[in-house]
């Protein structure tokens, strides 16, 4: 039985393919969350980072930086925050432990053979 492909499918392996450095969130607990659209009619996590509507597109002398401060510009998967050290660090302290290839759950099957 094959899997559809489902065009909307917002991440492959709960990985963020387009961003080269990007971590995965595979293992965290952590679902990937899908594109949004802000007040101000742009697009935050589709890695465009251009948009017509956007105040970085109509900047002038009297826009306020402020305007593009808050959580509404900010996505909470995709988000080159991600990228740095501390949130890779968090990332990691979410997975569940992985037991090495060939180990025992509860034997250690090398003690005393070196």
């Amino acid at each position: 039985m094959s899997k559809k492909h489902n065009k909307d499918q917002v991440s492959l392996n709960e990985t963020l393919p387009h961003q080269i450095n990007a971590p995965s969130f595979k293992g965290t607990g952590i679902s990937m969350k899908p594109p949004f659209v802000n007040k101000f009619g742009v697009k935050i996590g589709d890695c465009l980072y251009s948009s017509p509507d956007s105040p970085l597109e109509n900047w002038s002398s009297e826009t306020d930086p402020a305007i593009m401060s808050g959580e509404e510009w900010v996505h909470p998967t995709n988000d080159i925050g991600w990228n740095s050290a501390e949130n890779r660090d968090l990332l990691e302290h979410q997975r569940k432990p992985q037991a090495y290839p060939f180990m025992h759950p509860t034997k250690d099957v090398s003690h005393g053979k070196d």
